[in-house]
């Protein structure tokens, strides 16, 4: 595998959440230091409610939008009934980052939360060309999946989203 030249990807980040404003989003901002941090920048971050309607409208902005490269999203992925992130992403993808999910309850076992990790929702996709990343609201949770999953990978992902153009 070659190395991909590390790219500033463009990401929108939002939080999903019913309680949670701008200056409550522990996660959201932790997301925009983590992207920071690694030459990546944050276009727009926004709070929406759980609501199915305005997530799909949130992703349906964010794939059309050409200044974003990645879509953020945290929160909204528990197995309450208000809980809807998850279903949304899947409706929107075109193709499902399968390993996202996967790697992440498996790191979210092993490292932070042991059986409870089954109900860790975790999903990434791509659609537009654009990457789709969808993880817990915990601030733990945020940390595992930008340090281990998504940092990482954001770059070579977005390359190879574009490879072929």
């Amino acid at each position: 595998m070659h190395h991909v030249e590390e790219k500033s990807i463009h990401c929108l980040v939002a939080t999903v959440s019913d309680t949670r404003t701008v200056g409550t989003d522990k996660s959201g901002k932790l997301i925009k230091e983590l992207l920071k941090e690694k030459g990546h920048r944050c276009e727009r971050h926004l709070i929406v409610p759980d609501e199915q309607e305005e997530i799909d409208e949130l992703i349906k902005k964010g794939i059309t939008d050409n200044r974003v490269e990645a879509i953020l999203l945290t929160g909204g992925t528990g197995i309450s009934v208000r809980d809807v992130t998850i279903e949304v992403v899947e409706k929107n993808i075109e193709k499902e980052i399968s390993g996202f999910g996967e790697i992440f309850r498996m790191l979210s076992y092993t490292e932070d939360i042991g059986s409870a990790a089954i109900m860790s929702r975790a999903i990434a996709g791509v659609k537009n060309r654009k990457a789709i990343f969808a993880m817990p609201g915990s601030s733990g949770a945020v940390k595992l999946a930008m340090n281990k999953l998504i940092l990482p990978e954001l770059s070579h992902i977005v390359h190879e989203l574009h490879k072929d153009l």
